[in-house]
């Protein structure tokens, strides 16, 4: 049931990252990775081989739809997933500027791979990344704590309205 929920989380990540994400870029660049934002948050809240797992299909989904070479967004993904998974166990992990520091990272090792592999193959040449990627690096820091955010509150407050039971109204 847990790799349904991811599948669906990754579709849903990729779907709003190709429509949504590109009306808000900021300097020629997104300024948040939806879809490494689900896979870092799989590796940090179900452990490294499901972060592996995660980043291996979201990478290749990703490469499929992008146009580019199909496996260097998938490996750069899935050794993300997998670092990110062994951080979350290795390490405590709970509070919103740990996690912000993780997602932070994972950005910044996800675009070293990426884009060193692009240009170790002699495929494509990035010119001062540097700010794209710190900016990126940010956005996928406050998307990914806002989400572990409401995903840890939100099961507590639709339990505790259930449990008021029902309210009279005038």
């Amino acid at each position: 049931m847990k790799a349904v929920w991811i599948a669906l989380a990754t579709t849903a990540a990729l779907a709003l990252q190709t429509t949504v994400a590109h009306a808000f870029m900021v300097h020629g660049s997104v300024p948040v990775d939806l879809v490494l934002v689900v896979v870092v948050y799989v590796a940090l809240s179900s452990g490294p081989f499901t972060g592996l797992l995660a980043g291996t299909f979201a990478g290749l989904a990703q490469d499929a739809l992008s146009g580019g070479i199909i496996g260097i967004g998938g490996l750069a993904d899935t050794l993300v997933g997998f670092l990110a998974g062994v951080v979350g166990t290795q390490f405590i992990v709970t509070q919103p500027l740990t996690r912000m520091v993780v997602f932070f990272g994972a950005t910044v090792v996800r675009a070293i791979l990426f884009m060193g592999l692009y240009a170790l193959l002699g495929l494509r040449h990035f010119p001062s990344p540097y700010a794209a990627v710190a900016i990126q690096g940010v956005g996928n820091a406050v998307v990914g704590v806002v989400a572990f955010e409401i995903v840890e509150v939100l099961p507590g407050a639709i339990e505790r309205r259930r449990l008021r039971g029902p309210r009279l109204r005038r």
